[in-house]
């Protein structure tokens, strides 16, 4: 087991930042820890590396205590935080080198995440000169220099234009093949392109955690209806076992549904009784931002 976590709590003065929080992850396996902003996401990251202390509860890196034993936690894991700390008038080989003195570890594993995180056409480059795509790729070869087990990334895409995008998620996909990767993000796109399972946090509290497979084969449907006219939501919403209505745009409506059986003879009958023409009437299948959507919005 990687990552453990057991009824873990954190509170800032009256305010509870996890409560009761318990999961685990294995090896290998890219984990996206899901929540909106505030929800707990970078305070849990910061407990499993040690940077804060929880209120109560446990939690073991790698079998590591991260109270009674962090520097063995710290010398295990490979952490890229959400605003990640560089020194920008050092190059490239040079912050890395002065990393690898700091792990006490061998200076031809240098070359190795360089060349394994894509940055041998910059490294001739300040830290200052690169993009910022370049500058999560240094972050990530530091995560990645004393070959740790697991990588904790707390908002490793963020403020990426769509090439970068693409690299850094395909580097962390191939780390993942071999590593435990626990990576936090609020963009759903992000999970579903990198990881096999998501866990996801609402205000502190643990609401969902299934592969993504699961996720996407859950019970909640969406049927898509346009009528001729202008539904106000109220009306939609008594129809049977709806969980969340959205007018999309004119006319169109999505109709979330807590069921798997086939709603749309529902939405026919409420048109003919309220004297309403439907132009068009189809079901999709829930998306992980559906689903999300339903286990955050309160």
């Amino acid at each position: 087991m990687s990552i453990k976590v057991e009824q873990l709590t954190k509170v800032y003065g009256t305010q509870k930042a996890l409560n009761n929080v318990s999961f685990e992850v294995n090896n290998p396996e890219i984990v996206g820890f899901l929540g909106p902003n505030g929800a707990g996401k970078s305070t849990m990251m910061k407990i499993l590396t040690t940077y804060l202390e929880a209120t109560s509860g446990n939690a073991q890196v790698n079998g590591h205590d991260v109270k009674s034993s962090t520097k063995e936690v710290q010398q295990s894991v490979g952490y890229l935080p959400e605003h990640n700390p560089l020194y920008l008038d050092m190059f490239i080989k040079e912050y890395l080198k002065f990393n690898a003195s700091v792990y006490n570890i061998d200076k031809s594993r240098i070359n190795e995440v360089i060349e394994l995180t894509g940055l041998t056409p910059e490294v001739h480059k300040k830290i200052g000169q690169l993009s910022k795509g370049y500058r999560q790729r240094v972050g990530l070869a530091n995560a990645l220099l004393h070959n740790p087990e697991v990588l904790i990334l707390d908002e490793p895409t963020t403020g990426l234009d769509p090439n970068q995008l693409v690299d850094i998620r395909t580097l962390i996909k191939n780390v993942g093949k071999e590593k435990t990767v626990f990576l936090s993000t609020h963009i759903m796109q992000e999970v579903e392109a990198m990881c096999d399972r998501v866990i996801i946090i609402n205000k502190g509290e643990i609401v969902a955690d299934k592969k993504l497979s699961e996720l996407r084969e859950g019970k909640v449907q969406t049927v898509i209806v346009e009528f001729d006219y202008r539904v106000e939501d109220a009306f939609l919403k008594k129809l049977p076992k709806v969980k969340h209505v959205e007018n999309t745009y004119g006319f169109v409506y999505e109709i979330a549904f807590d069921t798997q059986e086939d709603m749309r003879s529902h939405v026919f009958d409420f048109a003919h009784d309220n004297n309403l023409k439907i132009l068009q009437l189809n079901q999709k299948n829930a998306s992980l931002e559906a689903l999300f959507r339903e286990l955050t919005a309160n």
